[in-house]
């Protein structure tokens, strides 16, 4: 086998074992443990910080969802924080039944739910997404997870409502969560959720505003001895963006943030990590990450075995790399479902590609505008 060859060999398989082997090695291993049971307790006090940048259209929606949580009303505060908001984000918050509306300069997401967390006076550090909705009893299946003493952070499952069918982030998302809930039983989850996830107070870590905190809680917590779950059970409902432009655009921030984890922020020196926790972050994470350009080198060499004359199995390859190209090319013209899924892919792989490139260039942004 030429050294082209071996490329384009190894590229293809890690590509198809991120996506595929990675999951069925989970089920392997983890398929047959049992996550922790969810444990009944007192209700412990907790405070649900959610930061808000000019979201008046969504804030009254959120804080709705807080007043139907079946959970202690004494034993609940739930705070706004207004990162530099210019229209009645504040106003409306306080109306809205925020016990605590705090207002502060445009830093961030990261930035403004700090702020919150020093002034909140709860057990359990609760956050969620302005744009979100709790379901009534997501709160009381967080808290129920870390009534374990090990654990040290939980995150619950995010449910896309509607959204335009250019984009097929929903479908993403449930093989996600189901990959994550396989990641709880064996060594804990590499990544959360923004819109909705609960940590203890004494593990919190006050992140730099470049941070994100789905990705960088779990495995910082991890590090530091504490255990990282997933409950499926919480769930929060949150409108998926309209178009694959806006979905793109989302991406592309996102994967910068986790590319900077990555690189910056010691998520590939897992000494202190339990192995299992290692060989999470680097088949979900790393390889995930890394699968557009993988795609770029299975491509490149595949386009020039088949210009050497490697033979008819490297024709067949590259004639299934040009179908998923055209595929994705075709779903605008012909909207079918599987033309759409392949233009989703090869979109979020692009973001992929653009994100390293924010990343090595130093532009991991801290603020940014929702997606419409």
């Amino acid at each position: 086998m030429t050294p082209l060859a071996v490329l384009f060999w190894a590229a293809s398989g890690l590509i198809v074992y991120t996506h595929l082997g990675y999951p069925l090695v989970l089920w392997l291993l983890a398929g047959r443990r049992q996550a922790p049971a969810a444990t009944a307790t007192a209700a412990p006090r907790v405070s649900l910080i959610v930061a808000a940048h000019d979201e008046e259209q969504a804030i009254l929606r959120f804080l709705r969802s807080c007043r139907a949580l079946r959970y202690p009303r004494d034993r609940l505060e739930v705070i706004v924080v207004s990162d530099g908001s210019t229209d009645h984000t504040v106003e409306w918050a306080a109306k809205g039944g925020a016990d605590r509306v705090i207002e502060v300069p445009r830093g961030g997401k990261v930035a403004a739910l700090n702020a919150g967390v020093e002034q909140a006076s709860g057990e359990i550090l609760a956050f969620a997404d302005a744009n979100a909705a709790w379901e009534p009893d997501a709160l009381e299946r967080l808290v129920s997870r870390l009534a374990d003493p090990l654990v040290g952070y939980v995150s619950g499952q995010v449910r896309l409502d509607a959204g335009g069918a250019e984009n097929q982030e929903g479908l993403y998302w449930r093989y996600e969560m189901a990959i994550r809930a396989l990641e709880s039983r064996l060594a804990g989850v590499t990544g959360g959720n923004g819109a909705i996830n609960a940590v203890r107070r004494e593990a919190y870590i006050a992140l730099e505003p470049t941070r994100g905190q789905d990705i960088s809680l779990p495995f910082e917590l991890t590090k530091r001895g504490w255990r990282a779950t997933y409950e499926p059970g919480a769930v929060a409902r949150e409108a998926a963006a309209a178009t694959l432009g806006a979905e793109f655009a989302r991406k592309r921030r996102m994967l910068t943030g986790g590319w900077a984890a990555l690189l910056r922020h010691g998520m590939l020196s897992p000494r202190r990590y339990p192995p299992a926790y290692a060989f999470e972050v680097y088949s979900h994470r790393l390889l995930r990450y890394l699968a557009p350009l993988l795609h770029l080198v299975a491509l490149g060499a595949n386009v020039a075995l088949v210009a050497m004359g490697a033979g008819p199995l490297y024709d067949v390859t590259l004639g299934l790399q040009v179908a998923l190209l055209g595929a994705a090319a075709l779903a605008p013209v012909l909207p079918a479902r599987p033309l759409l899924v392949a233009r989703y892919y090869v979109g979020v792989c692009a973001a992929g590609v653009l994100a390293l490139y924010d990343c090595l260039r130093g532009e991991v942004p801290t603020v940014w505008e929702k997606a419409r």
